[in-house]
């Protein structure tokens, strides 16, 4: 139970930082100074593309509420109370 908890919170955890990266990365200076350095063009050209962008921050996005989702499940069962049925 408890190697499966930790796997929960450790998926839970790489969806939010995968999530930030993917929305954040996309519109830093740091993509294009590292794309700009990019020998192909067609394929610096498709990075810098502001809908190539958004694809990836659509992406992130869809880490974060995958996240979020997971989340709200896992306390939702450590909420379930344990209740056995009463015998008559």
């Amino acid at each position: 139970m408890r190697a499966r908890l930790f796997t929960h919170i450790l998926f839970i955890l790489y969806c939010v930082e995968a999530g930030a990266l993917f929305v954040l990365a996309p519109w830093s200076g740091g993509w294009e100074r590292a794309v700009v350095q990019l020998p192909w063009l067609p394929v610096r050209d498709l990075l810098l593309n502001t809908m190539f962008r958004s694809a990836v921050t659509g992406f992130g996005f869809l880490h974060l509420v995958w996240a979020a989702h997971d989340l709200d499940l896992l306390f939702s069962r450590r909420k379930e109370p344990t209740t056995q049925p009463e015998a008559d």
